[in-house]
């Protein structure tokens, strides 16, 4: 066994434990999102400022929030993906720091995350791997392969909801724009801010009628390799299925 465990993380993570960060040395930011290819093109998605948005009562939403594995064969538009991007990591205004201002909160708004989608049932779009350009509010198709649904399902345990989603969404930290802060404690930071970000999804989920199931069983490797990280600098840390409900 491994000397090292979770109470061993839980104590060397401690404030009293953070050294001098790399923003402290002087050190360059990282880039506020993973820079996207020239020469691949953007689809844009809907503004969601003008958007009409489903009348939704907060209360409500929180009281109706539960674990749906199990979604109706309903395609989302694009312009309800739009809208469950941008509660989740969309960008309202870049500041002068910079840095992004986002609709979940982030430990010194670091907001390490890129959003992965699997996409199965998006009317006007190719089934298959897509990344969200949270600043540009566009998505860039990854992989648009045959087989991509059935690869990452097995990558998330063969789990049944991961196929039949209409949408998985997969949350990957980058983990040095959180470290450049916050070194060795950005890792507890990631965690939490995971959270938020899934939180969001549950209840802006339930303004359109769908179902959510977080996921935290997944083989790391496995779904690292095939969504094309590398695991250590950037590394999945977080999966949500999603879909219409049923009935």
């Amino acid at each position: 066994m491994s000397d090292f465990d979770g109470r061993t993380f839980w104590e060397k993570t401690k404030y009293a434990y953070l050294p001098i960060s790399p923003q402290d040395l002087g050190r360059p930011q990282p880039p506020l999102e993973v820079p996207t290819d020239p020469t691949v093109p953007l689809i844009p998605l809907p503004d969601p400022a003008v958007t009409p948005k489903p009348p939704l009562d907060l209360w409500q939403a929180i009281q109706q929030r539960a674990t749906v594995r199990n979604y109706a064969e309903q395609a989302l538009t694009l312009a309800e993906l739009s809208l469950l991007l941008w509660a989740t990591q969309g960008v309202k205004r870049v500041s002068k720091r910079p840095a992004t201002l986002r609709t979940v909160p982030s430990a010194g708004a670091r907001h390490a995350f890129e959003t992965y989608l699997l996409i199965n049932r998006v009317e006007g779009l190719t089934p298959g791997l897509y990344r969200y350009a949270a600043i540009e509010h566009a998505l860039i198709a990854l992989d648009l392969a045959n087989d991509i649904n059935p690869r990452i399902t097995a990558a998330c345990e063969d789990q049944s909801q991961v196929a039949n989603s209409a949408v998985t969404f997969i949350w990957a930290a980058v983990i040095e724009r959180m470290t450049w802060r916050y070194p060795v404690r950005g890792y507890r930071y990631i965690l939490l801010d995971a959270g938020h970000v899934c939180q969001n999804l549950y209840l802006a989920a339930e303004g359109i009628n769908c179902g959510v199931c977080a996921i935290a069983a997944y083989d790391d490797d496995r779904l690292n390799q095939e969504v094309g990280l590398d695991g250590t600098n950037q590394f999945v840390a977080y999966v949500a299925s999603l879909g219409k409900r049923k009935g």
